[in-house]
């Protein structure tokens, strides 16, 4: 059973949600397609993000809309992921989508994996 709430436990920031929308097109996906966020063992500080666009509820799921996106997360990463804000840079030190979640007690210099 999924669970959809007005208010969203993981954001999306402006610029991240521009740019999912750039990315949605490019790729060819429908436009009721949201972003899949799930977090999962690995990374040089033991956990990793997991990203990527998905238009289909799974069993557990809790469903968020922020910014325009839509944003399912399973139940486990959920713990992980409450306050987060899912950002974008294009600036001068990278480009790409940042996890800012203030449930990580540290993170790798590549900012794709976290401590609890």
């Amino acid at each position: 059973m999924s669970t959809t709430t007005t208010e969203p436990m993981v954001m999306v920031s402006d610029k991240a949600a521009i740019r999912l929308q750039e990315l949605r097109a490019e790729e060819g996906h429908p436009e009721h397609y949201g972003v899949r966020v799930s977090v999962k063992g690995g990374g040089c500080s033991g956990l990793s993000y997991d990203l990527g666009f998905d238009g289909t509820e799974q069993p557990g799921d809790h469903i968020f809309e922020h910014n325009g996106i839509t944003v399912y997360v399973n139940a486990k990463s959920l713990l992980y992921l409450i306050g987060t804000v899912l950002d974008f840079t294009d600036g001068l030190n990278g480009k790409g989508f940042e996890f800012n979640n203030p449930n990580a007690s540290r993170t790798c210099a590549c900012g794709e994996s976290f401590a609890v």
